[in-house]
């Protein structure tokens, strides 16, 4: 059943590590079954209680899954194998169209923001007990929430928007609770939510943002937290509009209790509005990140929230890393207040160039979807012969397996790294490869 692969231990702790040590290597492959608890409980000389622990184990950290009298199995999509190993390797001279990287042209030169809050640093020293929060940061990001309707709440500061969504889903649930998920969605979320222990509902997606709908039937099967990206969705480009998001927050109202996660992905990217969600249910977060702006090694995030959950979070900060680096949020705190971002600018350039590839396909019968940020979502009856035609022309896009739970087969294309003279012939390249992909719903 299992192959040449021996699982090992004695106890409880040892038999989980030793079946995801395995899956990690690629031994146990996903799908492939485990021996029923009694049968290994013989084998490993052992209680089948303990046996029966370990398999519990892996089934909150997302390595496994039990199906009735079928048994147990590798997930199909295990957290100890991250989608990010779904990725093309990019052969010699061609085009990286699938890493989701911004276009390093429209990033801010950081040397002087860096060196100006290095100088502060060293007239100003920070020292343990200091508040983890500049001040000037705070007062700007405070600023910008008010403008965008954002209501009133604490501030913090995280590394990055996955830390602060980890942080906050550890804040309140517990191992096998369900977060509804977008669907199709960033794929790190995806990863991190069974890394927790926690189950995935999917919600599917139009270019509106999540369909009313499919949140409630989320909400309705128990789900305890929704995640939401408001602008710029990765990987389909969705943005909340007005419309939508008043028909999310009527959804919401009638589950109070869920828990609310918003990623601003699109912040300082596009030129969307925001449609927040947050103050409708009795916990809620609202997070936007540096990254995608003014680059990725920038770890710094602002974290707004009820007074509970960020209180929660900055309590486990204290635990762990203590803060994030006062110099870093100096440093992005002068890139926001100089407008070293012409945000305006930024926008019409991921703009222009999404629109032309998205008009380009359509001119030749393929629909692509993508109403801001930096991808185009183009859905396909086959995933893998899409990803490698386009590849022998030398074109790498992203494999929609890294973004999907339940929707249909796609390809992620990043347009960041694209000029003009690219869009005919990649438009050319994508139609060769796919059939016309009729339908606005993503899944």
């Amino acid at each position: 059943m299992l192959g040449e692969y021996r699982i090992e231990g004695r106890g409880a702790a040892e038999i989980a590590a030793s079946v995801e040590r395995a899956v990690g290597a690629g031994g146990l492959v996903p799908g492939q079954p485990l021996p029923p608890m009694r049968e290994l409980a013989v084998r490993l000389g052992v209680n089948p209680n303990t046996v029966a622990a370990a398999y519990r184990t892996l089934r909150e950290r997302g390595v496994i899954e039990t199906a009735g009298r079928r048994g147990s199995r590798v997930r199909a999509k295990p957290a100890t194998t991250g989608r990010e190993e779904l990725r093309v390797e990019i052969p010699v001279g061609g085009r990286d169209l699938a890493s989701g990287n911004p276009d390093p042209a429209l990033l801010p030169r950081l040397a002087p923001a860096l060196a100006a809050a290095a100088k502060e640093g060293d007239r100003r020293p920070v020292r343990y007990g200091d508040d983890p929060v500049d001040t000037d940061l705070a007062r700007l990001a405070r600023a910008e929430l008010d403008a965008d309707g954002v209501p009133e709440g604490p501030l913090t500061v995280t590394s990055g928007s996955l830390d602060a969504i980890e942080r906050v889903l550890s804040a309140h649930l517990r191992a096998g609770d369900a977060v509804a998920v977008e669907d199709p969605g960033w794929g790190s979320v995806l990863d991190l939510i069974p890394a927790l222990g926690l189950r995935t509902l999917p919600v599917g997606m139009d270019d509106d943002g999540p369909r009313p709908e499919a949140l409630r039937q989320a909400l309705d099967s128990g789900a305890r937290a929704l995640i939401v990206t408001d602008r710029a969705q990765n990987p389909t480009g969705a943005s909340v509009t007005a419309t939508r998001a008043r028909a999310l927050r009527a959804v919401l109202r009638d589950h109070p209790e869920t828990l609310l996660i918003e990623d601003d992905h699109g912040h300082g990217i596009v030129d969307l509005p925001l449609h927040s969600l947050a103050g409708v249910t009795h916990h809620w977060a609202v997070v936007r990140s540096a990254a995608k702006a003014y680059g990725p090694d920038l770890r710094v995030a602002v974290l707004t929230g009820d007074p509970l959950t960020v209180d929660r979070v900055r309590g486990r900060l204290r635990l762990g890393p203590g803060w994030v680096s006062l110099l870093l949020q100096r440093a992005v705190a002068r890139l926001w207040q100089e407008g070293a971002v012409d945000r305006v600018a930024v926008a019409d350039s991921y703009g222009s160039r999404r629109d032309a590839l998205l008009d380009a396909l359509a001119d030749r019968g393929v629909v692509g979807h993508g109403r801001s940020g930096m991808n185009v979502w183009i859905p396909v009856p086959d995933e893998t012969g899409a990803v490698a035609r386009l590849l022998q022309q030398g074109w790498a896009v992203a494999p929609g397996a890294r973004f999907r739970l339940s929707s249909p087969p796609a390809i992620r294309i990043t347009v960041s790294a694209l000029t003009e003279e690219d869009i005919a012939p990649l438009a050319e390249a994508v139609a060769a490869a796919v059939r016309p992909s009729p339908g606005r719903v993503y899944g």
